[in-house]
């Protein structure tokens, strides 16, 4: 306060202006506006405006307001999936849209399961040319030319294959909703390693989340298909090298059988003629 001022006068420059730009009456005690001010102690805001502001200029130009046709937001495209071994064409799709949602939707192959849609739980686990991928995140076109491989692919002449009737007889199938990943999953770890221990399984599998299995019964059935291949490969190695096992009575001839040296089998007694004649 000014001194000599009177008692709740504001505070002013040497000019005669307050912090607020009016400068004060003759008395001392009336601000009014600056030169060159507005004064809005009394004036009436615009039902537009707010708090004295200009109201907001609202005119546009109609090209402006436009909104693009849906085709110039979103390009579409049209490209061929090879799925499964079978040419699968996709027209008219949105160029962003995901190798699973394809498989889904377009195609009606529901076999992989959309859990998270950012690559975290494995349920949509596919292979692409040979290496698994997580199809939430592929980019369907750019799989365009590729071999894509869907856990419905698995089975031949509508068998199951090995590991799926493994994952069901371990009981590592609950809800049914991760396990189409987890198929995929143990497909693509024994196609690379035939024999992984329970540590290599485990960490193969540590991209399938599934709560309803508990993994027990998954690591079960990959030991069972594992035994199963080891035994039929053993089998098919011997019959490839004709050293099949024999019982006694099968020994070629020459080799001990029944139907060998006659002669030697006559001087125990059995059928040789010079034992029948020197009875005689």
């Amino acid at each position: 306060m000014a001194p000599g001022g009177p008692a709740g006068a504001a505070e002013h420059d040497e000019h005669g202006f307050t912090e607020t730009g009016l400068a004060l009456a003759e008395d001392g005690e009336s601000p009014v506006p600056a030169e060159g001010g507005t004064d809005t102690a009394g004036a009436t805001p615009d039902a537009d405006s707010a708090g004295g502001f200009p109201a907001r200029d609202t005119t546009y130009d109609e090209e402006d307001a436009a909104v693009p046709a849906a085709h110039h937001e979103h390009p579409s495209a049209s490209y061929v999936l090879r799925v499964n071994g079978a040419d699968r064409p996709v027209t008219g799709a949105w160029i962003g849209e995901s190798l699973l949602y394809v498989l889904r939707e377009r195609l009606g192959l529901a076999g992989a399961k959309d859990g998270c849609s950012q690559g975290e739980c494995g349920a949509c686990a596919v292979q692409v040319d040979g290496r698994l991928v997580a199809s939430c995140l592929v980019p369907a076109a750019t799989a365009a030319g590729s071999e894509v491989r869907t856990v419905e692919g698995l089975a031949t002449d509508g068998e199951l294959s090995d590991v799926q009737q493994a994952l069901c007889r371990s009981g590592a199938v609950q809800c049914g909703f991760c396990v189409p990943g987890m198929a995929m999953t143990i497909h693509d770890l024994l196609e690379g390693n035939h024999a992984p221990s329970e540590l290599e399984t485990r960490q193969a599998l540590c991209g399938n989340l599934c709560r309803c299995s508990g993994y027990t019964g998954v690591i079960d059935a990959v030991r069972e298909v594992v035994a199963e291949r080891e035994a039929t490969a053993a089998e098919a190695e011997a019959a490839a090298s004709g050293a099949e096992p024999r019982i006694p009575h099968q020994a070629p001839p020459g080799e001990g059988g029944i139907h060998g040296d006659h002669g030697h089998q006559g001087d125990h007694g059995t059928h040789g003629p010079h034992h029948n004649g020197g009875m005689a």
